[in-house]
């Protein structure tokens, strides 16, 4: 019988040589500061459209005290076109105010701090936590979930619910690097409606759960 890490593992290999999600590219810099304000950007937004909108933003703006120098308008004038980026360049601001007052500069590594912060879930906590401060945690967005209750790894209604039951299953070396193999995955191969199944590694072991169209 073949095991969730393996079925992880085979996943990782087929995506190996697609593009990484917008975030996870910019986790590469180690920097806790960077993952937050890009994941902040991703929400509801192509990957594409926020990759050039973070290059963008972070010429200019690399740290919470640089960001602060930005006006609110001038957030929003870099960020555009992503979604909702007139509230997003609030949030970023706003998180930067408050890193740079309360944290002196840095970012919190606790979800609980940062869950604190204005627009920041409990996904966006997560990869703060996986991809900038390499501390264990399951980031759990759409793609997670869909793909996790498709294979029949869970029967969950929600991410929250998502990221309980994973915990339970997925061994905790695997946790930081899960988000970005099944996004990247989900980006690609297991789509939302009509997946590519015939194109898939693991077809044989899913139990395509909720698929009614395939390719």
């Amino acid at each position: 019988m073949v095991k969730i890490p393996q079925i992880i593992r085979l996943i990782k290999k087929q995506v190996k040589d697609k593009t990484v999600p917008s975030v996870t590219q910019f986790s590469y810099d180690n920097d806790p500061y960077l993952v937050l304000v890009s994941c902040i950007l991703s929400l509801r937004t192509k990957d594409k459209t926020t990759i050039e909108a973070a290059k963008r933003l972070f010429s200019l703006a690399r740290m919470p005290r640089e960001m602060l120098k930005l006006s609110v308008k001038k957030i929003q004038k870099l960020i555009y076109p992503v979604g909702f980026y007139r509230t997003k360049a609030k949030v970023i601001s706003g998180l930067s105010k408050k890193i740079t007052d309360d944290y002196a500069g840095r970012v919190p590594s606790s979800i609980e701090e940062l869950l604190e912060f204005k627009g920041v879930g409990r996904k966006t906590a997560n990869l703060v936590l996986g991809l900038g401060y390499k501390i264990p945690a399951i980031c759990v967005d759409t793609h997670v979930h869909r793909i996790s209750n498709r294979l029949g790894w869970v029967r969950t209604k929600s991410p929250e619910e998502t990221e309980e039951a994973l915990k339970k299953i997925i061994p905790r070396d695997l946790w930081i690097e899960l988000n970005t193999i099944l996004v990247t995955f989900g980006q690609n191969i297991c789509l939302p409606v009509a997946p590519f199944c015939s194109k898939c590694s693991i077809k044989k072991l899913c139990r395509q759960k909720g698929v009614k169209n395939e390719r």
